[in-house]
């Protein structure tokens, strides 16, 4: 748990977004977790900026103003570069394949996929909302490398078993999953009771 100046606790997540279908599950989390106090770091790949745009309207500008902090990937020099800046976890939400890639081979060649590899490394919480359809061999080994490394691999699949009955209900049941696993307090995913 990180900690503000005043010495009140709060928790830290860098979120990533990709250029993947499926910005609006980046989109939410950041939304959210401002909802529950969370300090989040993001960065958006030019192809996740350009997603985000195709597929919510939103510029750079309002997506970044989502954030508490912002990130260019290319700023390799970035807090969020280091493992002594303290962070709970940290999500890629969408994640592409080539991104998945880089992550399972350790290539760290931008400041999203260096922040991946120290979360890696410093054994935290990762989380990879994997996005394609069907998957390839390469795309399943992939998937198991950063398994075995202590990463989470969470294709944003919907359940049905509580009833949705908008896109926005899916969304926000997935979000509430995937902040649960990142440990973040107060996240509310529904539980199954049982029938």
């Amino acid at each position: 748990m990180s900690h503000t100046p005043s010495g009140a606790s709060t928790q830290r997540l860098i979120v990533g977004i990709t250029g993947a279908s499926g910005a609006l599950y980046g989109v939410r989390l950041l939304e959210r977790a401002r909802e529950l106090g969370v300090q989040t770091h993001l960065v958006a790949t030019p192809a996740g900026i350009l997603n985000v745009h195709h597929e919510l309207g939103l510029d750079r500008s309002a997506l970044e103003a989502l954030a508490t902090q912002a990130h260019s990937p290319g700023d390799v020099g970035a807090c969020i570069a280091s493992g002594s800046f303290a962070t709970d976890a940290m999500v890629i939400a969408p994640c592409t394949m080539k991104t998945l890639a880089s992550v399972a081979h350790g290539f760290g060649d931008n400041l999203l996929t260096r922040a991946a590899d120290v979360t890696l490394k410093e054994r935290r919480r990762l989380v990879l909302m994997v996005r394609e359809t069907p998957f390839n061999l390469a795309h399943l080994r992939n998937m198991t490398a950063v398994t075995e490394m202590g990463g989470i691999v969470f294709p944003p699949l919907p359940a049905f078993y509580h009833r949705p009955q908008t896109i926005d209900e899916l969304v926000n049941e997935t979000v509430e999953r995937v902040l649960a696993l990142l440990h973040i307090q107060r996240a509310a995913p529904q539980a199954w009771q049982g029938l």
